[in-house]
């Protein structure tokens, strides 16, 4: 899939989510990239055999004090290379990054992914 239309997806999918959580977006760059660095993947080692769909790097805002200001935005990266081996459709790959891009922002709400995966198996 070329980069711009993978893009738009995002976009739709961020556009899509409920109010109350877009709204409290502030301060967050939500880009796509190829593939995960190692740095990404968590060192030089990384983990092996470790798929990364997405990340989000920053402050979560349960974790932002008083003092929080002046800072680069919180960033949200998917990962189009891993996404599109992951799935065999489009259709796929739209469901995938609506998953990717909710999960992600959970983190920026503060939400880990240990209680992530308890949300998910409660469904």
């Amino acid at each position: 899939m070329k980069r711009e239309a993978f893009e738009e997806l995002v976009a739709a999918a961020v556009e899509g989510l409920p109010g109350e959580f877009a709204e409290r977006l502030d301060n967050v760059a939500i880009v796509v990239q190829d593939a995960p660095t190692r740095r990404q993947l968590g060192g030089p080692r990384g983990e092996r055999g470790m798929t990364l769909l997405g990340l989000y790097e920053g402050v979560p805002i349960t974790e932002r004090t008083h003092d929080y200001g002046m800072v680069l935005p919180d960033k949200i990266t998917l990962f189009q290379g891993p996404i599109e081996a992951s799935c065999r459709t489009e259709e796929e790959i739209v469901a995938m990054i609506q998953r990717v891009v909710r999960h992600e922002i959970a983190h920026h709400f503060g939400i880990t992914d240990e209680r992530l995966d308890e949300i998910e198996g409660e469904d």
